[in-house]
């Protein structure tokens, strides 16, 4: 072997480049990553809105030990290091803890993702007929391309509170079995003008509209019959009448489930990786935390697609509250500022994906600063917009804490940036959290055709994802 010489000795040195997982790990550690996103894609197909995504983190949590804090309050439980507790926000948001070794006024160290993803909803009084079709009407949620979600199979999840406040939970389009929904697009033939105008307005929200049926109810002399029709098919089936959509959240997202993709099945292909990725992996490694020197924290929010607003968004009083019961709990005595200093003395990953560069589209990206497909999980200083405008810009000392986590329990890791300086932007939870003073990096995986019906992650860095949380947890 040729001995190297003073440049590359200098240069292996000196200079950095990021490597890609499949490089760094050995047959066993390969053999996990298949483990985890099959364990994954399971998730998915489970967890496809906020609510469900809710239920499945705390069935998971219940499972593995963790008590509801309602039962710890009314029951006067002892709380102490190595409990495993959880708080549910009206089934729609999540915080697990394992209570650690040191006072909670010592800070915690808190994973927070969101669990909401783009989609599109009905209206609160959806159901119309014209031209003998029955369709529905909608209101997209959050980032969409609208011209993305047409001529494509849908499904409908929702809950339905009825008169009598009995709750029903539907589920169609998702069986093998069941029928799926759609929203048309125009032909060729007939595009001439749609394909003339600019691509954010060739399908307005408005033209969202839902195919749910076409046969008639079978009798003369009534208006409406397609419509009919089918309430009486949801009437049979769920008990519900045209009035109780007024009291219901359906939302309609892409039919089928978490599909692999590429001949070495390296990807996984499915609705809401963003951010249902970082919501999975920190759950998966809040379940292998005993006892941690420092309070850890998951936390699952909802609403970030649309600012975090709302009583269960991340600007809510929820998760405040929460660790104020339990100073309450776990203290002699409780006082206001014992909660402020838990959360000023408090650490942070914000768990959101970030956009990986994507070699279709390379002029909105720098490519120098841009999170790669398969070279690990992203450490992402700052997001915002141009100016770094609306982001939390992490410090240069917490992003050092970090790296030093990372490295020193072989964590694949990079970093990145969303896009070119002048060419959009976007945020996450990160900030939200900054203002209780706590240190906050955002920190998760790449994603190709974010906020698209189906986005791509790699395995990789889903599996790396997940040991950086572990890593920070323990740390």
């Amino acid at each position: 072997m040729a001995e190297k010489t003073e440049g590359k000795v200098l240069q292996e040195k000196l200079t950095h480049k990021w490597e890609l997982v499949w490089d760094k790990i050995d047959d066993n550690e390969r053999e996990n990553v298949f483990n985890l996103a099959e364990d994954y894609k399971t998730f998915l197909d489970k967890a496809k809105t906020e609510r469900e995504s809710a239920a499945e983190i705390i069935r998971i949590a219940e499972e593995n030990g963790y008590i509801n804090i309602e039962e710890v309050i009314e029951k006067g439980m002892e709380v102490k290091s190595g409990m495993k507790i959880y708080a549910n926000n009206r089934d729609k948001a999540v915080a697990m803890f394992v209570i650690g070794e040191e006072s909670l006024t010592k800070g915690m160290n808190i994973v927070g993702s969101h669990i909401d993803a783009p989609r599109i909803d009905l209206k609160q009084f959806p159901l119309y007929e014209d031209s003998d079709l029955a369709l529905l009407k909608t209101h997209y949620y959050g980032g969409i391309k609208k011209y993305q979600w047409v001529s494509l199979p849908l499904a409908l999840h929702g809950t339905v509170i009825k008169s009598n406040g009995e709750k029903v939970n539907i589920v169609i389009g998702e069986d093998e079995n069941d029928p799926v929904f759609f929203i048309t697009d125009l032909l060729p033939h007939l595009a001439k003008d749609q394909v003339a105008k600019k691509l954010a307005e060739g399908i307005t929200g408005e033209g969202l509209n839902i195919i749910i049926g076409s046969i008639p109810y079978n009798e003369e002399d009534l208006s409406e019959k397609v419509k009919l029709n089918v309430l009486k098919m949801l009437n049979e089936k769920y008990g519900i009448t045209e009035e109780d959509f007024t009291t219901a959240e359906f939302e309609a997202v892409p039919a089928g489930k978490a599909r692999d993709v590429g001949l070495d099945r390296s990807f996984i292909s499915a609705h809401g990786h963003d951010d249902r990725v970082c919501a999975y992996t920190s759950l998966r490694a809040m379940l292998e935390i005993e006892k941690p020197n420092r309070t850890a924290v998951g936390l699952f929010v909802d609403k970030e697609e649309v600012g975090s607003l709302g009583n269960t968004g991340m600007e809510s009083k929820f998760f405040e509250n929460v660790v104020s019961e339990l100073i309450e709990l776990t203290e002699e005595s409780y006082s206001e500022l014992k909660t402020k200093r838990a959360m000023a003395n408090s650490k942070v990953l914000s768990a959101d994906v970030i956009a990986a560069f994507d070699p279709n589209y390379p002029e909105v990206l720098d490519k120098r600063n841009s999170a790669f497909i398969g070279k690990g999980v992203a450490l992402v200083k700052y997001t915002g917009v141009k100016g770094k405008a609306h982001s939390n810009d992490a410090n240069a000392e917490y992003i050092a804490e970090v790296r030093r986590i990372f490295n020193e329990n072989e964590v694949v890791w990079q970093m990145g940036e969303l896009g070119k300086v002048d060419q959009g932007g976007g945020g996450t939870i990160a900030y939200i959290l900054a203002n209780y003073g706590m240190e906050v990096v955002d920190c998760g995986v790449p994603v190709l055709s974010m906020h698209a019906p189906y986005e791509l992650v790699s395995k990789a860095d889903v599996y790396m994802t997940y040991k950086a949380y572990k890593a920070f947890y323990q740390a």
